[in-house]
C-alpha cells in the first residue's frame, strides 16, 4: 500500500479522489526539440513522493535526471541531452556528449580509456549509452494496493564480423515510493566469444555533494588510479566546496558486503536541508559488479562525485586482457545485473541508512 503525502492510501481510497492516476503519478513520453538534443526520446516518472526522474531510450535507456522534492541528485554537464547521431567515439571525444545524469552506462565491450587492442582502435567508455532502444515499452498497473511502473527496451551494439551484444533493460519504480529499480539482461547474439566490460557511471552533484558531504560504505581497500589520486587519499570519501583547477582524482574500492551479498553506498549531505541530510544511495550485488570506481571531482563546473560498480576497471580493454582480469561471454550467454538507487532525507533516514551500511 502506498505512503501519499503523510498517510497510508490504498487503490479504492485513491482513486475516488482523482479523476486519473496522473494527477498523483505516472509516466509521460516526449521528444526533445532543441539544439543537439532535437530527436531525443525521453519518459518522465514520477512515484507521488517527490522522486521523479527522466529515462532517454534514444540514449542507452540512461536515467538523464532524477529530483527529490525540488532537489537534484545528479549533476548535469555544459553538453545538456545529445542526440546519438552526435556522438563521436575517437579517444575522448565520448566526453562531446556525456550529459553526466544520474546514470551513463559504459560498455558493453569496451570500458574506461582509450586504447588499441587487438589492432582495435577504442575510444573512452565504449558505445552503449550513445546507442538508440529498439522494442521501448511502458507499463503501468494497479498489483492489489501498490501501482507500478514500468519502462523497457533493448540496446544492440553490434558490427559485422564482430559483436553481436544486447543490453535489455527494465526500470521499476512504484506509487509513493522513493526508490527505483534496474533490471538488466546481457546477451551474446554471436557466435563467438566476445569481450564483456561493464560499468555503471552514476553521478552525484550538488546539493546531494557539496561541502562535507561523504561517501558512506564499507571499505575493505582504497587504491588509486595514478599519482594525482594519491593527494589527499585518506580523504577519497570526503569533498569540498568547487575548487578552481581540481584535477580528478580516480580509486578503486574494494566495496564490503552484508550477508545477503549486497552492497550499498551512499552520497550524503549531513548539512543540507538546515542539517537534516540529504543525499541517494546504491545497492547491488556484489557478485555481480565485483569492481567499485569512485571518480571524485571537485571541480568548478565540473563538480561530480561518480559511484561506479562494475565487473573491470577503468584503465580499458587492452591493460584488462594484458592483466588477464577481462571477461568474456560465450555466444548465447546471458549476465543480468540489479541495482536499487533510491533517497535518503531527514537524519532518520541518514541513521538508518548507516546502521544498514554498517549492519
Amino acid at each position: 500500500m502506498a505512503v501519499l503525502y503523510g498517510k497510508k492510501v490504498d487503490r479504492k481510497t485513491l482513486l475516488k479522489r482523482v479523476g486519473s492516476i496522473s494527477q498523483v503519478a505516472g509516466i509521460k513520453r516526449y521528444t526533445l526539440l532543441e539544439g543537439r538534443g532535437n530527436g531525443v526520446e525521453a519518459a518522465d516518472i514520477r512515484t507521488g513522493s517527490g522522486f521523479s526522474f527522466t529515462v532517454l531510450p534514444s540514449r542507452g535507456m540512461d536515467i538523464s535526471f532524477a529530483q527529490y522534492k525540488g532537489k537534484s541528485l545528479c549533476w548535469r554537464s555544459q553538453t545538456g541531452d545529445v542526440a546519438p547521431a552526435y556522438y563521436e567515439p575517437e579517444e575522448f571525444e565520448w566526453l562531446r556528449s556525456f550529459y553526466g545524469g544520474l546514470l551513463l552506462t559504459c560498455g558493453l565491450t569496451q570500458t574506461g580509456m582509450p586504447c588499441i587492442d587487438n589492432g582495435e582502435k577504442l575510444g573512452l567508455h565504449g558505445r552503449i549509452s550513445n546507442i538508440p532502444a529498439t522494442n521501448i515499452s511502458t507499463q503501468t498497473k494497479w498489483k492489489d494496493n501498490d501501482y507500478i511502473m514500468k519502462i523497457k527496451g533493448k540496446v544492440t551494439q553490434s558490427k559485422v564480423f564482430n559483436e553481436n551484444i544486447c543490453l535489455t533493460r527494465e526500470i521499476t519504480a512504484s506509487l509513493g515510493e522513493n526508490r527505483l529499480f534496474i533490471h538488466d539482461v546481457v546477451e551474446n547474439l554471436g557466435f563467438e566469444d566476445v569481450p564483456h566490460m561493464i560499468l555503471y557511471h552514476i553521478n552525484g552533484g550538488y546539493p546531494a555533494v557539496d561541502k562535507d558531504s561523504s561517501l558512506i560504505a564499507r571499505v575493505n581497500n582504497v587504491s588509486p588510479r595514478d599519482d594525482e589520486a594519491k593527494t589527499e587519499q585518506e580523504k577519497y570519501n570526503q569533498f569540498s566546496g568547487p575548487i578552481h583547477g581540481f584535477k580528478e582524482r580516480v580509486y578503486y574500492l574494494d566495496m564490503a558486503e552484508n550477508k545477503d551479498g549486497f552492497v550499498t553506498a551512499a552520497l550524503v549531505n549531513k548539512t543540507c536541508d538546515n542539517g537534516e541530510g540529504f543525499g541517494f544511495y546504491i545497492k547491488y550485488l556484489k557478485r555481480e559488479l565485483p569492481r567499485f570506481v569512485e571518480w571524485k571531482m571537485n571541480g568548478e563546473g565540473t563538480y561530480v562525485v561518480g559511484i561506479e560498480p562494475a565487473n573491470c576497471m577503468v584503465r580499458g580493454r587492452a591493460k584488462e586482457r594484458e592483466a588477464n582480469t577481462l571477461q568474456f561471454m560465450k555466444p548465447g550467454e546471458k549476465r543480468e545485473y540489479h541495482l536499487e538507487i533510491g533517497i535518503i532525507s531527514g537524519k532518520e533516514s541518514v541513521k538508518k541508512l548507516e546502521k544498514m551500511i554498517n549492519h
